[in-house]
């Protein structure tokens, strides 16, 4: 009967479990201790004297997007979007990549141990064997080894751990970052297709009209009762609708392209908008009168934030080069010269190898990863207070058109009706005979603009919304919370 495998040594125990302690009650590292920079930035918004809020208005970070963008069609190509655009999925994999990355980071922090099994056969000549004649030797071995772990006296390890994990983190914020842009590029390709095709509908109309006019002043000509000149300025307006309709199914196929692109995919036909409607310029209207900090909320403010804690981890792993490293190797098992005899009685053995190095010189090696570590955290600062301002001014150019914008709106509808009302009272002073038909050109032209120009304010406006909920960091909700 096999006696029971051999026990480790009650000195090499004592010894392991002195070190498992301190890596333990080692918790302490070298990494300068961690203080958000004040915001570059002002306290609040310049935010024009009209907009205001209530002191229960949710930040556009709680606001989902499926509540903002309140048009159902809308909502299906955002869904879309979200599940094939390639620009998303590369970021979904990032995260992923970097996540694999610190879980191996981390793996340094625990030992490794291993199971070995080993058959040697080795012939030694005489003078190696001590004078005794040539021999073959041969043995078995099967033993539990620890790899060279480092004891992580003074926190290199797990400063590497924190740069690892604040990476993964700052690729997380990427990837929401990214969610956004799909969002409004998204967003902004539909606002642009229901524009354009408001633009082909009006080139279509008003080249239907012209015609019609164009055809009674040419039976006007063949009668007398019109000159030639009236003749070559009716057609002009006819020409000019005529290119401005090609022109408008081409920006029509261009934003269906833009579409496809953006969703990974054909969008489905029913979800594409025919016009300008009040259901496509229906987007809630994000909440004002924030404070600045509201930017703190912002994926690329949380991700450059996050590379700026590495880059203290760094300055951590870089300190910690200057100080000794402890790495421990070892084995424990069994040998024997036949298969049979492992794990018998008085076969066991056991190695224990703790090492320690200090640096003496390194010809400027750690000084110079010192000086860089602590060079990147002055960048990464930097970039932190550049994520910020370009947020700032983001939300502060959308607040600002928010007002003029509307009142722009608001100034071209009147122009629109004014310009409609002085077509109409040309064409008829023109019928009665009163006026040459210049002024009905001249009259047509400036309907035709007017309605043009309301329309791209329309589009400027609704896509200044969509800037605004984006900039105070929404859109990568679904749902709003609820508080």
């Amino acid at each position: 009967m096999n006696a029971a495998p051999p026990r480790l040594p009650t000195a090499l125990r004592s010894a392991l479990l002195g070190l498992a302690g301190l890596c333990l009650v080692a918790a302490c590292t070298l990494e300068p201790r961690y203080a958000r920079p004040p915001l570059p930035v002002a306290d609040a918004w310049p935010i024009p004297p009209t907009t205001s809020t209530t002191p229960n208005t949710p930040a556009a970070a709680d606001i989902g997007w499926r509540d903002f963008f309140v048009d159902a069609h809308l909502q299906a190509l955002i869904t879309q979007a979200l599940a094939n655009n390639r620009d998303l999925r590369i970021a979904i994999l990032n995260v992923e990549s970097t996540q694999a990355l610190y879980r191996i980071q981390r793996s340094h922090s625990l030992p490794s141990i291993n199971a070995n099994g080993n058959f040697t056969k080795q012939k030694l000549p005489p003078a190696l064997s001590n004078g005794f004649p040539s021999a073959t030797y041969q043995y078995y071995e099967a033993d539990i080894g620890l790899s060279a772990f480092e004891i992580d006296l003074f926190g290199r390890v797990r400063s590497l751990n924190h740069v690892a994990l604040e990476q993964f983190l700052s690729q997380q914020e990427n990837r929401r970052a990214a969610q956004l842009m799909l969002i409004a590029g998204v967003t902004g390709a539909y606002l642009s297709l229901a524009s354009d095709h408001e633009l082909q509908h009006l080139a279509k109309e008003t080249l239907e009209s012209q015609q019609a006019s164009f055809g009674l002043t040419q039976q006007r000509h063949a009668a007398g009762g019109a000159s030639a000149l009236d003749l070559a300025q009716a057609r002009t307006t006819v020409e000019t609708a005529r290119a401005d309709l090609a022109h408008f199914d081409g920006s029509v196929a261009q934003d269906l392209d833009a579409l496809t692109l953006l969703m990974g995919g054909a969008p489905d036909p029913a979800a594409l908008p025919e016009s300008f409607d009040a259901q496509v310029a229906s987007l809630a209207v994000p909440p004002a009168g924030l404070p600045s900090t509201v930017l703190l909320r912002r994926p690329d403010v949380l991700g450059a934030e996050h590379l700026l804690r590495a880059a203290n981890g760094n300055i951590g792993a870089a300190r910690a080069a200057f100080f000794p490293t402890i790495n421990l190797l070892g084995s424990f098992g069994s040998a024997s010269q036949d298969l049979s005899g492992l794990f018998k009685a008085g076969s066991g053995t056991w190695t224990f190898a703790p090492q320690i190095a200090l640096p003496l010189f390194t010809g400027g090696r750690n000084a110079g990863g010192l000086a860089e570590a602590n060079a990147q955290q002055r960048i990464a600062i930097a970039s932190y207070e550049k994520s910020v301002q370009n947020a700032f001014k983001e939300v502060a150019d959308a607040l600002a058109l928010s007002e003029t914008l509307a009142r722009e709106r608001q100034a071209d509808e009147a122009l629109a009706q004014a310009a409609a009302q002085a077509f109409d009272l040309a064409q008829q002073r023109y019928k009665a005979g009163r006026d040459s038909y210049l002024n009905v050109l001249d009259a047509q032209r400036s309907d035709y603009a007017a309605r043009q120009r309301l329309i791209a304010v329309r589009l400027t406006e609704q896509n200044n919304l969509v800037s605004l909920y984006i900039a105070l960091g929404g859109g990568w909700l679904e749902h709003s919370q609820v508080r």
